[in-house]
Parts: structure tokens; C-alpha cells; sequence
């Protein structure tokens, strides 16, 4: 077999090595894969590119608009419909088909070449191709893999981000629903309030002082009841954009209450380990250490030696007198010499990183560690004051509510005592809400923390306490 034919089949058998394929899911699998168990309890289910599966996915959204929209059916749809995701998943298939590109072998060079003079012509042919390429195949597969795991774990972060935020978004939408209907029932017996007290004042029985007094309760009220009815609106649209819904899909109903809070609680036992093992984050950073820890011994070979080459040519000259034709074959090797650079920057770069991505995957550990810590202490004391509220708060206040009507029926107690418990009564229960509401974004951030990634900012009891004169928080 000629020198020629064997540099073919050597180039065949590169070519055959470095083709790899795009994944037809665009890794929508492997995504959904790492993110069904860390989004609640909640199936996991991505969008798909065909256009067949797009609109059986809008009939199943239309399905679950048209019932009282439940928490599980909000993140279901956020899911499938959110255009922030859809944009992420596409970038993931972006990567998919870069890496593809970067393991397939770069084209060989024809050189194709005729000269003449006055005796002879001359034809030159050479085929010339990068041999480090090839070398480094395997090393470079196996990098590339690495680097599209790592943004694969990223989009399943993505995807548990926005099943988190959903929840949220889904609880303070339906909780500020129940307060803002517990401060129509307070406005409700303030008109009655003001109503009697302008009567009597009517009549010559109450001052002006006592009926402004009722009627400065009234407007207190009115004002706290816009303020509750536009944090629902917009607590509303804010689960609509985590959905991606818009028009008439926007019109649907909400549930009417938030879940019953648990029996239990969940245990601190052994949770730093859990996240450490579970979180994708890290996970994510641990793998970049890995991929950089292997890049280093490459890096400076690649740097001195990056582009040897390999050629063959063949050559035929005719005498142009008497036709005589000779040929010439052999090959050429391209090597730089390492006369100014000997790769030291590139090795002193790549061990910069390592160090870079030692100290980021410390980094993430020690905040994943903290987070844990930090979201279970807000979880469990969420659980007791939602539990307080529920079991001592609002039983009180209903018990001093009858005590108070029992007294108003014995002629004991005035109508405006009564109004006043009534108030106060309403206002427990609207506390109570927002303790519950307080009790499950805990939660979400807790699993979040344990199987996820980081929850940002953490939604501490602070914010709940001041969320009653704020109109967020209702």
C-alpha cells in the first residue's frame, strides 16, 4: 500500500473518530433527569422543539387553567410555558452542537499548484492536515463532555430555580387573596360602625369626637383593603410571568387556601451533608475543578507544540520537449520551534485556574453549608409561629369574640365593643395567613437549599413581621 493511500485511510479513521452527534433533545433529558427529584414532589416535564408536542402541551395548559389553579398545576405550567426556560434550554443545545463542532476534525487542505517554464511544466498536489488535532482527540472529547455536564447541571439549576420561585410566587398570590377577602369582612363591620355612629350622632346621643372616631376607623380600614387588593393583583402577576401566561389564559382561578401546615417537622439531622451531596451547584463546581485539574497537563504541550502539521505531497513535472514525466511524493512535518515561548504563561494560566476553581468549589461548599443552617432555623420557627397563630391566636380571639356577644346579648357589652372584637378577631385570622404563608416559603427555600441551589435572598421572618404594614405583604 503506497504512503498515500495509507495517510487516507489515517484521515478516514480520524474523521470517523472525532464525528459525534447532537443530542436530538437538545439535552432536554438528561436536564429533566437531574431536576425530577428537586422540584417539590412536582413531575418535571421540559418543553419539547416539535411543533405536534407544542400544541398538545397548550391543550394541557388550557386544562389546568380551567380548574382552581393548585400549586403543583402552576409549576407544571411554568415549566412548560416560560420563555426565560425555553431560552435557557435552547442555549443548552447551542453548547450541544459547539462541542460537536470542537471534537470534529477541521478539514484537511488541498494544495493544488502549476507552474511552468520554458522546458518544463510542473504540478504539485498536497494534502495537509493538523496531526495535534487528531493526538489529542481523546483528551479533548473527554473535556468537552465535562463542559457540557456542567452546563447541563447549570440548566437543571435553572429549571429548580424556577419551580422555587413558581411555588412562591403561587403562595403569596393565594394568600394575598385570603387576606385581602379578610379585610373586605373588616371593612364590612366598620361600615356598620360608622353607619350607627352617625345615626346616633344624628340624634343627639354621640358627640362629633366619638362618630369621627368610627369613621377614622373606617377609612383605616378602606386603606388597608386597596392596599390588600393591590397586593393581590400584583402578587397575581408575578406568578403570570413565572407561568408565561398572558390574556385570556391569565384569567383563571386560584385556589382558595394554602396548604394545611404539616404534622411534623423536618428533621436538622445530617442536612449539610445532604446538601453537599445533593445540590447541583455543587456538584457543578466540583466538576469544573475536575475538568481544569485535567486541562493543566495539557496546557502547556498545546501551548509550545499547538500546531504540528502533516503533509504529503505529490509532485509531477513534464518536459515540455519530449513529454518525460517525473513524479515526486513524500511527506512534511510542521513543527514549531519553541525559540521565545515555552509554554510558561500557559502552564502558570492553568494552574491559576485550578487553584480558581478550588477555591469556588470551597466557596459554594461553605455557602451551601450556611444556607442549610440558616433556611432550617427560618423553616422551624416559621413552623412554630404558624402553629401559634393557628392553634392558640386565633382560638383566643374567636373565644373573647363570643365571650364579647354573649355579654352584648346580656345587655353587658355595646355594639362597639363588639364591632372592635370583631375587628380584632378578622385581623388574627388574616395574621394567621400570612404566618402560613411565611411557614411554606420557608419550606420551598429549605428544599431548595438541601437539593437545589442557593436561594438567594433568604425569605427571613423579618420580612413576614413587616409584610403587615406593607402592601407586599398582604
Amino acid at each position: 500500500m503506497s504512503a498515500f493511500h495509507r495517510l487516507a485511510l489515517l484521515a478516514s479513521a480520524a474523521l470517523l473518530a472525532g464525528c459525534a452527534s447532537v443530542s436530538p433533545d437538545g439535552l432536554r433529558g438528561e436536564v429533566q433527569a437531574l431536576a425530577g427529584s428537586r422540584t417539590g414532589g412536582t413531575e418535571v416535564a421540559l418543553p419539547s422543539s416539535d411543533p405536534t408536542a407544542r400544541a398538545q402541551v397548550q391543550d394541557a395548559i388550557r386544562g389546568w387553567l380551567a380548574q382552581p389553579l393548585t400549586q403543583d398545576a402552576a409549576v407544571r405550567i411554568a415549566l412548560l410555558n416560560n420563555p426565560g426556560l425555553q431560552a435557557r434550554l435552547a442555549a443548552l443545545g447551542i453548547a450541544d452542537a459547539e462541542r460537536v463542532q470542537a471534537l470534529t476534525l477541521p478539514n484537511p487542505h488541498l494544495t493544488l499548484g502549476r507552474f511552468t517554464s520554458g522546458h518544463e511544466r510542473e504540478i504539485e498536489r498536497t494534502l495537509a492536515f493538523s496531526l495535534l488535532d487528531l493526538i489529542t482527540l481523546p483528551w479533548r472529547t473527554a473535556r468537552q463532555a465535562e463542559r457540557l455536564q456542567i452546563a447541563t447541571q447549570q440548566a437543571a439549576q435553572g429549571v429548580v430555580a424556577l419551580a422555587a420561585d413558581t411555588r412562591r410566587a403561587w403562595l403569596r398570590a393565594v394568600a394575598a387573596e385570603q387576606v385581602a377577602a379578610t379585610h373586605e369582612r373588616m371593612v364590612d363591620a366598620a361600615e356598620v360602625g360608622a353607619e350607627l355612629a352617625q345615626r346616633m350622632a344624628r340624634v343627639g346621643n354621640w358627640s362629633r369626637l366619638q362618630q369621627a372616631r368610627e369613621q377614622a376607623v373606617l377609612q383605616e380600614a378602606s386603606a388597608q383593603l386597596a392596599r390588600a387588593r393591590l397586593a393581590a393583583a400584583t402578587e397575581r402577576e408575578q406568578l403570570n410571568r413565572r407561568m408565561g401566561v398572558w390574556g385570556l389564559q391569565a384569567q383563571y382561578r386560584l385556589a382558595e387556601q394554602l396548604p394545611p401546615l404539616p404534622a411534623t417537622a423536618l428533621p436538622a439531622d445530617d442536612i449539610e451533608a445532604s446538601a453537599l451531596r445533593e445540590r447541583l451547584d455543587v456538584q457543578a463546581a466540583r466538576r469544573e475543578l475536575d475538568t481544569q485539574a485535567t486541562r493543566q497537563g495539557w496546557s502547556r504541550a498545546g501551548a509550545v507544540f499547538g500546531d504540528i502539521g502533516v503533509a504529503y505531497s505529490r509532485n509531477t513535472i513534464t518536459e515540455r520537449a519530449t513529454g518525460e514525466r517525473d513524479v515526486k511524493r513524500g511527506w512534511e512535518l510542521d513543527l514549531p520551534l519553541p525559540l521565545f515561548d515555552w509554554g510558561g504563561a500557559a502552564r502558570t494560566r492553568a494552574q491559576a485556574q485550578v487553584e480558581q476553581s478550588a477555591a469556588q468549589l470551597q466557596d459554594t461548599a461553605v455557602r451551601a453549608r450556611s444556607e442549610v443552617r440558616a433556611t432550617w432555623l427560618t423553616y422551624r420557627t416559621a413552623l412554630d409561629l404558624a402553629r401559634q397563630q393557628q392553634g392558640e391566636v386565633v382560638p383566643l380571639r374567636q373565644l373573647i369574640t363570643d365571650e364579647t356577644t354573649l355579654r352584648y346579648n346580656g345587655m353587658l357589652a355595646s355594639v362597639w365593643e363588639l364591632l372592635a372584637e370583631a375587628r380584632a378577631s378578622t385581623q388574627a385570622v388574616a395574621n394567621a395567613i400570612e404566618a402560613q404563608r411565611d411557614f411554606w416559603l420557608a419550606e420551598t427555600d429549605l428544599q431548595l437549599a438541601l437539593t437545589g441551589t442557593s436561594p438567594g435572598a433568604l425569605q427571613g421572618l423579618t420580612s413576614g413581621a413587616a409584610a403587615t404594614s406593607s402592601p407586599q405583604g398582604h
